[in-house]
């Protein structure tokens, strides 16, 4: 669930010009960034929506990192007793239709979230192009990273801290009578083709807090959110220890702005960078992002300037259940060895 913040129609083009509180645009599919001061249509910032340079532009040595939320991505029967009954598996053109934006994105490492599982990710990021590791956990729902063939993948156990046990939160949780399981996170070491290293870890939250308060509020979703964040910052904390470079990306289900506690308690378990942050999203007409990338250690400077993008669809909301409520959300990185030397 997100909250709209911005009007919009049709499909977006690389370079979209943005005139006030509405979006003129053309193309297939967009990869664009906009500062989110646009998307709330402030009548007194005239402002353009600048799209950095796509893919075919990246320099050479850099990687790009992208997260992807699809949304019930499965081909379980329905009836199926580990889907709601309001899920239906996917359609061979649903599919179809996605693996071309895809292909379109060409990203060399994403976070796949709500995916049943590598064979699943597989009909989207085809195998002899791609290692594709998928969290151990059993559910329709899972975690899998796609990883472009030529960038080595060394897996750590599954962060399964993250599958909060129903004890762990308060009695009055609606999870306290039948147990509920969260997604764990995916933990992997890349090499990247010039020898650097980047650890990831790859992440599905939970929702429904997506902006109230952590502390002192009612909602169980907060009180779980706020266990997961203790389990990331433990993570995070553990690779600043380490001096190394990582990242933590997927759908966080949590507005990053600035100022909130969550951010807060990522940087203070050690410095990082939020790529969304001070950003609003065009996916469907315009929202908060949710989907999130964060780097630390040496990788906080490897985080090319401007390089955000979101890929829209160019299908009309109504197609909306036949693709996904997120749009893949992109960064790219330029990997310096002088820089991880260094730190």
């Amino acid at each position: 669930m997100t909250v709209r913040r911005a009007t919009g129609r049709g499909p977006a083009a690389d370079g979209r010009s943005v005139r006030r509180t509405h979006l003129r645009a053309t193309g297939l599919a967009a990869r664009v960034l906009l500062p989110a001061a646009v998307l709330l249509g402030s009548l007194s910032l005239a402002a353009s929506g600048r799209a950095a340079a796509g893919p075919e532009d990246r320099a050479s040595g850099t990687i790009k990192l992208s997260t992807w939320n699809l949304d019930w991505f499965t081909q379980r029967p329905d009836g199926d007793p580990s889907l709601p009954a309001d899920v239906h598996g996917r359609r061979n053109d649903d599919i179809a239709r996605l693996a071309a934006y895809a292909a379109r994105l060409h990203p060399d490492v994403a976070a796949l979230e709500e995916v049943d599982g590598a064979p699943m990710a597989a009909k989207l990021f085809p195998p002899d192009r791609f290692r594709l590791e998928a969290t151990h956990d059993d559910l329709p729902q899972r975690v899998v990273l796609a990883v472009a063939r030529g960038i080595g993948v060394e897996r750590h156990p599954d962060l399964d801290a993250l599958d909060v046990p129903p004890d762990a939160i308060t009695a009055d949780d609606p999870r306290a009578g039948p147990v509920h399981h969260l997604r764990r996170g995916l933990d992997a070491t890349l090499t990247l083709p010039g020898g650097e290293t980047l650890r990831v870890l790859a992440v599905h939250l939970k929702s429904g807090c997506w902006d109230a308060a952590l502390v002192g509020g009612n909602r169980p979703s907060c009180r779980i959110l706020r266990f997961q964040l203790k389990v990331l910052t433990g993570w995070i904390a553990a690779r600043r220890a380490e001096g190394i470079p990582f990242a933590v990306l997927g759908d966080f289900n949590r507005r990053l702005k600035l100022g909130d506690p969550f951010l807060q308690a990522l940087q203070d378990a050690a410095p990082v960078r939020s790529a969304t942050e001070g950003r609003a999203s065009p996916c469907w007409g315009g929202e908060d992002f949710i989907d999130q990338i964060v780097v630390g250690g040496p990788a906080r400077d490897w985080m090319v300037p401007g390089s955000l993008r979101v890929m829209v669809y160019h299908e009309p909301a109504a197609m909306k259940d036949a693709l996904s409520d997120h749009c893949p959300t992109s960064v790219v990185l330029h990997p310096t060895p002088a820089a991880t030397a260094a730190r």
